[in-house]
């Protein structure tokens, strides 16, 4: 079976449409495999911020130390995916998969038994580079095995998985917590990781490897500069993105320590900023690097060519763009849920993972769609399903409707998302050649990365703007509330992201405001509901960006139709 895929690899994807009965069956089987091993990666993502409180309790974390155990692991993944993805191209995909899930679930059993701060944080990089191996092993893999109407089928379920994996995160985290304790999180790899495995044994072709270096036509070998100055662009800039909120955007409001350096707010700027330009500026010299090298005849990193191919440029900008609008919806959600309308965390993760559900549906109607009206006509219906979501969300987003019409926008929302996701991924990579199929998925999967990044920016920064402009005034409707006190309320609203809320409401008359305990809780809820109202207004902003992108793509995918 793996010759069988090796022997066509060095076609574009959208060719292998055309072999009809030359094909082999399509390896079902194996789809099931590398959608559970992404499913393994992608959870890891997310199950662990529920069970951060009672980590800190049992194992004696600090909060720098916590904050680090959920950022360590996506930046440590987003670094590595590039490398990892050229790996599996060069020395078979099959290969870097089993050998990546090895990895990740070593890392795992040693969080589970982790009983300090050094070890834990050790096992999830440890974890994330498991995670970058096996993540664009199971997309390019999908990528070389699948063709024509069978190729919807394969990324959408592999986008649906994906989408539901997320989602389903947070539930399972604190389900795992509440019941068998939060080691479980990491414990539950184990089994799935052996499944995986040896599973992929016998399901998973071989894709890649040397036969696929023959055919590629490329220069092939090491690029150690390349594989540096990928891995630090993308460190310094998800780094940055993701935790411009907790250090400071350009002021420092909080200490940055990791082993013996500290950078305190008493510097001039905030480590932010200047993680962001040094991204930016090893992100450029990388290009320059891989421009020159290939100019050369060298081997290179990545295969900056790739950016002609439309479907693929204008493809990653608008994943980059989905990616930021959806991660602002499961930044904003939760908060509001929890501490405007004190649901508890089995019941906010339950409806937030409603989403995964109507991922799952649409992805397995992606096919009918698909024949319908194009894989791009389906992104496309895909985001604008999201965006009726998240506005449906925003209206809904109010303490007077009952918070279980919520279900109804999230079953929407995750409708959409399975439809756009999938086929998105099968758009970006439907041009590349399948030699370069494993380096393709990884900048597929980097730029979600990067997109999860700048949602998780633009959502704090909107909420923290909206929550400073608006509470103020929210306050000073309450008769007799001191002006100190209302801008030391404010400032406790937007630094705990709401959470005071709840607090100062269960006090009622009897916490230091006193009588005007329940009326402050009632502004400060207000306030709060019309900020995440704007963070939601910031998120479909940014999936209309990936919407017209998405017709830039139908117009190219036409004019290459034409051509």
């Amino acid at each position: 079976m793996a010759d069988g895929k090796n022997s066509n690899e060095s076609q574009p994807a959208s060719l292998h449409g055309q072999a009809g009965a030359q094909q082999v069956a399509p390896p079902w089987n194996a789809l099931w495999v590398l959608a559970l091993g992404l499913a393994m990666i992608v959870l890891d993502g997310s199950i662990v911020n529920v069970s951060m409180p009672d980590i800190i309790r049992e194992i004696h974390i600090n909060l720098t130390d916590a904050q680090w155990v959920t950022s360590l692991y996506n930046i440590v993944l987003a670094a590595l995916l590039l490398p990892f993805g050229k790996l599996g191209d060069m020395k078979g995909r099959k290969t870097t998969l089993q050998v990546g899930v090895v990895i990740f679930v070593c890392g795992s059993v040693l969080a589970a038994s982790s009983n300090g701060a050094a070890v834990l944080l050790s096992a999830r990089a440890v974890q994330a580079v498991g995670g970058a191996l096996v993540m664009p092993s199971t997309l390019s893999t999908v990528s070389a095995s699948f063709r024509g109407k069978d190729r919807a089928v394969a990324f959408g379920v592999w986008g649906s998985v994906m989408s539901a994996a997320a989602a389903v995160g947070p539930l399972l985290g604190g389900l795992f917590t509440a019941t068998i304790g939060w080691r479980w999180i990491f414990l539950v790899n184990l089994p799935l990781g052996l499944i995986v495995f040896v599973s992929a044994i016998f399901f998973v072709p071989q894709t890649g490897g040397a036969m696929n270096a023959a055919r590629s036509g490329k220069p092939q070998g090491a690029d150690p500069l390349g594989i540096v100055l990928s891995a630090l662009g993308s460190a310094f800039l998800i780094f940055g993105l993701i935790e411009g909120e907790t250090y400071g955007w350009w002021r420092p409001t909080g200490t940055f320590s990791i082993g013996g350096f500290t950078w305190g707010q008493a510097w001039p700027v905030s480590i932010i900023p200047v993680c962001i330009v040094l991204g930016v500026l090893f992100f450029a010299w990388f290009i320059h690097t891989e421009s020159s090298r290939a100019s050369r005849e060298l081997p290179v990193m990545l295969d900056l060519t790739l950016f002609r191919i439309p479907t693929f440029s204008l493809g990653n900008i608008a994943a980059c763009a989905i990616a930021a609008g959806q991660f602002a919806v499961i930044f904003v959600l939760p908060l509001y849920l929890i501490n405007a309308r004190g649901l508890g965390m089995m019941a906010t993760g339950a409806l937030v993972a409603s989403m995964g559900l109507g991922s799952i549906v649409s992805g397995g109607l992606a096919r009918a769609f698909t024949k319908k009206i194009g894989a791009a006509g389906t992104v496309q219906l895909g985001l604008v399903l999201e965006t009726l979501g998240v506005v449906l969300t925003l209206v809904l987003m109010n303490p007077h409707f009952p918070v279980l019409l919520m279900l109804i926008a999230m079953l929407l929302y995750g409708f959409g998302l399975g439809l756009a996701s999938a086929q998105l991924t099968s758009l970006v990579l439907s041009e590349v050649p399948i030699p370069q199929s494993g380096e393709g998925s990884a900048t597929q999967s980097m730029v979600r990365q990067l997109g999860t990044g700048v949602g998780s920016a633009i959502a704090g920064a909107v909420l923290a703007i909206a929550i400073h402009a608006i509470a103020p005034v929210r306050l000073a409707a309450v008769q007799g509330l001191p002006a100190s006190a209302s801008n030391g309320l404010s400032v406790s609203l937007s630094a705990s992201a709401g959470s005071v809320i709840p607090g100062i409401r269960a006090q009622g008359t009897n916490g230091k405001l006193g009588a005007l305990g329940p009326q402050v809780a009632d502004a400060l809820q207000s306030a709060f509901v019309s900020a995440g109202q704007w963070t939601l207004f910031a998120s479909i902003v940014m999936l209309l960006i990936g919407l017209f992108a998405s017709v830039w793509i139908a117009r190219a995918v036409k004019r290459g139709k034409a051509q």
